[in-house]
């Protein structure tokens, strides 16, 4: 490996700079992890919806913010996604 790839972080965008600094690479956008967060709420709805969409508890998760727009849960979900879609998530590094 002749550089270490470093994404200088801006403004609150810590999920995904922490994201492409693992990764060696800029392979999420915040427009990105946006939809993957949003892809994760519609799943998770539908899952709360199983349960019967008139009872108390999918109407307090209505009620309820999205986990996932946290930075936590969208670096979470976004790793998810890239290891589906075959992201480089082993990186090997030999000392010099």
């Amino acid at each position: 490996m002749e550089s270490i790839f470093h994404e200088k972080q801006e403004g609150s965008l810590s999920a995904q700079h922490c994201l492409n600094n693992l990764l060696q690479g800029e392979y999420f956008s915040p427009v990105e992890l946006s939809s993957i967060a949003h892809q994760l709420d519609e799943e998770e709805r539908m899952r709360m919806a199983e349960g019967g969409v008139t009872s108390e508890d999918y109407h307090t998760f209505l009620q309820q913010p999205s986990a996932t727009a946290e930075a936590a849960a969208a670096a979470a979900a976004a790793a998810a996604a890239a290891g589906a879609a075959g992201g480089p998530f082993r990186t090997e590094f030999t000392s010099m």
